[in-house]
């Protein structure tokens, strides 16, 4: 199997079969994140405790790409910091719209299944909608118990 297909086995796997999509109760950030372009939207829940990220789902609906994505970043921030959960977010920003060196794809684990989404500009901001709201329930969180992030 090559690697592109590998990449598209875990994308529809994800998709079709999500591990974190489910209401949530407790959260301490909840945010609803919208893709315009395409009509994607989740809205995340957040469980901080102690600066780490205990506890994470989503609901909502979109195209396979920002379902995936948003799946597979929650796998890869749970028990996390704040701080590395939006250090990752910048490394995946990076990787779907400039590429990644192979330290910075095994840093991501199953993200890096997403990495040829830099050849399709249309799609970035579906990759990207689970991360930019997470990032955003992270920096606004204490700030508000539910708000809106209307585009991403």
């Amino acid at each position: 199997m090559d690697t592109k297909e590998l990449y598209r086995e875990i994308l529809n796997e994800r998709n079709l079969n999500p591990s974190h999509k489910k209401a949530m109760s407790g959260a301490t950030c909840v945010l609803n994140g919208v893709n315009p372009s395409c009509g994607d939207n989740i809205t995340l829940s957040l469980k901080v405790q102690d600066g780490k990220i205990a506890d994470a789902s989503y609901e909502g609906s979109g195209c396979a790409i920002s379902q995936a994505s948003c799946d597979i970043m929650i796998d890869l921030i749970l028990g996390k910091s704040e701080e590395e959960a939006k250090r990752l977010c910048g490394l995946f920003m990076r990787m779907v719209t400039e590429g990644a060196d192979e330290k910075e794809l095994e840093e991501l684990d199953e993200a890096a299944a997403l990495q040829d989404i830099a050849k399709m500009p249309a799609r970035v901001k579906c990759a990207e909608l689970g991360w930019r709201t997470m990032k955003e329930a992270l920096m606004s969180k204490g700030k508000s118990a539910e708000k809106s992030l209307p585009h991403c």
